[in-house]
């Protein structure tokens, strides 16, 4: 629904702040990547990225957690989950009962987010973006948007509240995976996109014997 513009990852310049992150994440010494593709789509073109086969590709999973994964000489797993999001069945509501209103506030202010990324990337580093898109506040303030999803609905009709919770567990799937193949002692970085990372930062720091060790302590200033 929002989209940051993003100019060439593969351009020289923008290719030296990717690596830039990713030294900055292998100070964290980690012993695992988890990455945004599935487990069996990651392994095949983790083999295809390690064997010089893989084409060149923008894509987030390729540009940060193969690199880093490769850098390290660590595992990287897929952990993504696909999931509902009956956002259709809010809107339907919303327009029938005169909620518009709510949804365009609530949108404006992603797109308000949005905007300011894509701002700070055109003006500045990759690893610059990365840091104001991992603050604490401004993650919990993007996941707002869930939240005020709860007002679009009523009685036995709750379309906000089902939207809330296909993404409640989507993230709790994703999580799951994080957990589980996680062992004692691991060190394990995450790249996964921010829309996510409320709830999967919630799920990290309240299950016991994890801890959630902030991005912004490794990506370069």
């Amino acid at each position: 629904m929002h989209n940051v513009q993003v100019d060439d990852v593969l351009a020289p310049k923008r290719q030296a702040e990717i690596q830039a992150v990713v030294d900055g994440m292998a100070k964290f010494k980690p012993t695992m990547v988890d990455a945004e593709w599935d487990e069996p789509y990651t392994a095949q073109k983790y083999a295809d990225y390690r064997a010089g086969k893989l084409p060149p590709s923008h894509n987030g999973v390729v540009q940060l957690s193969f690199r880093l994964a490769k850098q390290m000489d660590i595992p990287v797993h897929g952990i993504d989950v696909d999931g509902d999001f009956p956002y259709p069945p809010v809107e339907a509501y919303a327009k029938a009962h005169g909620e518009t209103a709510v949804l365009d506030s609530a949108n404006a202010e992603i797109q308000a987010t949005v905007d300011a990324i894509s701002k700070t990337l055109a003006n500045g580093t990759i690893s610059e973006t990365l840091r104001s898109m991992n603050e604490p506040a401004r993650i919990a303030r993007d996941n707002g948007f869930y939240g005020t999803m709860l007002r679009i609905g009523g009685g036995k009709e709750q379309p906000g509240a089902d939207l809330l919770t296909a993404w409640y567990k989507r993230n709790a799937y994703i999580c799951a995976n994080i957990v589980q193949l996680a062992k004692r002692g691991d060190r394990v970085v995450v790249f996964y996109g921010s829309g996510h990372a409320f709830l999967l930062r919630q799920c990290v720091s309240g299950t016991p014997r994890f801890k959630l060790i902030e991005a912004n302590d490794y990506l370069p200033k």
